[in-house]
């Protein structure tokens, strides 16, 4: 990904309104991230606790996306997969993360919903890897997974911006 400025982030927002546009505190994490590392910026809202948001680039055009996490959490004694980055962890630390559909669908309150990492940390999870047992091979690689990331992420941000 390339890097982001404050105002090309900001503008990004295809389905946020005034006030959250305002309310916005970018991650000072941008600052020092390392965008060949990454495919989408993420983050929870400091302020907001129930508020995350999700930036990735589609034809080169940043696009920005306003999440809102569900009340409550799993249980920490069961399992749950992240829809987007397919990393299983305990329960309560995966969220259902819903963001209102753009133009007259999100008026109308259509949602698109799917379960992420409840920090939002999808782009570092795909990068991590269990280790090894012995004599284990690994079958799925790092660019494979980072490339499904890049694939759900873009299948999700495109399931917000259809008119439903």
């Amino acid at each position: 990904m390339r890097p982001l400025g404050e105002d090309e982030i900001r503008e990004s927002f295809v389905n946020a309104t005034d006030l959250e546009l305002e309310q916005l505190e970018l991650p000072i994490e941008r600052l020092v991230l390392d965008w060949d590392r990454v495919d989408a910026l993420a983050w929870r809202d400091r302020r907001f606790r129930h508020r995350g948001y999700l930036v990735t680039l589609i034809d080169e055009r940043a696009v920005g996306l306003v999440l809102r996490a569900a009340n409550g959490g799993g249980s920490r004694f069961r399992a749950a997969i992240c829809n987007l980055c397919h990393t299983q962890q305990p329960a309560d630390q995966v969220t259902m993360f819903s963001a209102r559909r753009v133009g007259e669908a999100g008026e109308r309150g259509d949602t698109v919903g799917t379960y992420l990492c409840a920090d939002l940390s999808c782009q570092e999870n795909v990068r991590l890897h269990p280790p090894l047992a012995p004599a284990e091979v690994r079958k799925v690689t790092e660019d494979m997974r980072v490339a499904g990331l890049r694939r759900r992420t873009l299948a999700f941000v495109e399931g917000v911006l259809q008119p439903a």
